[in-house]
């Protein structure tokens, strides 16, 4: 779009990203550490009511994400640099995320089913380096691999400078840009819904 910005990528190579699972359950705990990312959240802020958010954060919430990876289920991917965990980005069918169904900005746009991009976490010595970008290209691999046919996200647009980095775990609507997405629906000033149309892979079904 004219007059928008561009995400400047600066991926490094040995920059690595995997879906999470039972076995990686300890590098999730190290990169959410004690804090469980922000605030005790442990990344269930889109998955329960709010309060049980409330009344689980810190060790409640962690046990919830533990079961969600314990079960094979695979909520999100994680990104590691040199081998160590400096990323996590959640994604799963957008009926996993209650909090979006009753979201007055974010509800849904149609009836046709979607993948919801929801959630990053990079941390700070990671961030301008291009892993958000590269989480979120993965969480496409992925979504797509598991059948999916539209995967959306819900970024930060800011209308004025650089956003604090606090502010925009839900990305940014630039780095959606870059991976291809586009805007289909704005009922905030800085809160776009944006999509990405997936093709099937010669051979796959669904």
């Amino acid at each position: 779009m004219k007059g928008k910005k561009t995400v400047r990528s600066r991926m490094p190579a040995d920059l690595e990203v995997q879906p999470v699972a039972p076995a990686r359950w300890r590098d999730l705990e190290r990169l959410f550490g004690p804090r469980g990312a922000c605030a005790g959240c442990w990344c269930m802020y889109w998955r329960l009511t709010r309060s049980q958010w409330e009344a689980g954060k810190g060790a409640g919430n962690r046990r919830t994400l533990k079961k969600l990876v314990d079960s094979g289920a695979t909520p999100g991917l994680l990104a590691y640099l040199d081998g160590e965990p400096v990323g996590w980005c959640a994604i799963a069918p957008r009926e996993q995320f209650p909090v979006l169904e009753r979201s007055r900005v974010l509800q849904r746009v149609d009836d046709q089913p979607v993948w919801s991009v929801v959630c990053f976490y990079v941390t700070r010595a990671a961030r301008r380096r291009g892993v958000s970008l590269a989480l979120l290209r993965g969480a496409v691999s992925e979504a797509r691999k598991r059948g999916a046919r539209i995967v959306e996200g819900y970024p930060i647009d800011p209308k004025r400078g650089p956003m604090a980095d606090a502010f925009a775990w839900t990305g940014l609507a630039a780095t959606f840009r870059q991976a291809g997405f586009r805007e289909v629906a704005r009922r905030s000033e800085t809160r776009p819904i944006m999509r990405l149309q997936l093709r099937l892979r010669r051979g796959q079904v669904i």
